[in-house]
């Protein structure tokens, strides 16, 4: 009897220590994994200066694996839990990629709508997802950028998981090992497009 006992107690004391080496993770602990709905908070900071922020509003909601956000973003959110964060720095590459410089054209000024003549100008055109910027107007020519307006920029996201779904319908995914789908929206962390 007094084997039966120490044979238990052994068994017991062995289970505590795998737990404490390998804790069991609760049913309620779900993580960022494909297939689930995120919602998260971020702040971004490009060249030291905070561009955009999320934390006084609703949080940005994606479908991990979907390819609806930057695919190194979404990388290094595998694997989070609800109230989790995470400082994420994406270099350029990436992000948005770097500048080509084929992206940047000479287009007749009479093709610019009369408003937007002028550097700084943001345009938007059918069939393209992303903006389009006026760099420089000259009487006859006027140089646009298609570059998305963070190429070229090392991302600094601050993240926090505000909340991790099972979607209600199926969900397609999407691009994935660098490729990335067409933007949804002007938000930073929407993938970039090819140029």
């Amino acid at each position: 009897m007094f084997l039966t006992l120490r044979l238990t107690r052994s068994t017991a004391l062995l289970s505590l220590f795998l737990l404490a080496v390998n804790p069991v993770m609760a049913a309620d602990e779900v993580v960022v994994e494909n297939g689930k709905q995120v919602s998260f908070f971020y702040k971004l900071t490009v060249d030291n200066e905070v561009i955009d922020n999320n934390e006084n509003r609703e949080p940005m909601v994606y479908i991990q694996g979907a390819g609806q956000i930057l695919p190194a973003l979404e990388k290094e959110l595998q694997g989070m839990q609800v109230k989790d964060t995470k400082t994420i720095n994406l270099d350029a590459a990436n992000a948005y990629g770097q500048v080509d410089p084929a992206a940047i054209q000479e287009v007749p000024t009479e093709q610019i709508p009369e408003g937007a003549r002028q550097a700084g100008a943001v345009l938007q055109a059918d069939g393209y997802p992303g903006p389009i910027r006026v760099v420089a107007v000259k009487d006859d020519v006027t140089t646009v950028d298609f570059n998305h307006p963070l190429a070229g920029k090392a991302l600094t996201f601050d993240v926090t998981i505000a909340g991790i779904e099972t979607p209600a319908a199926p969900v397609s995914m999407g691009a994935r090992d660098g490729d990335a789908a067409e933007p949804s929206s002007s938000d930073p962390a929407t993938p970039k497009t090819a140029n």
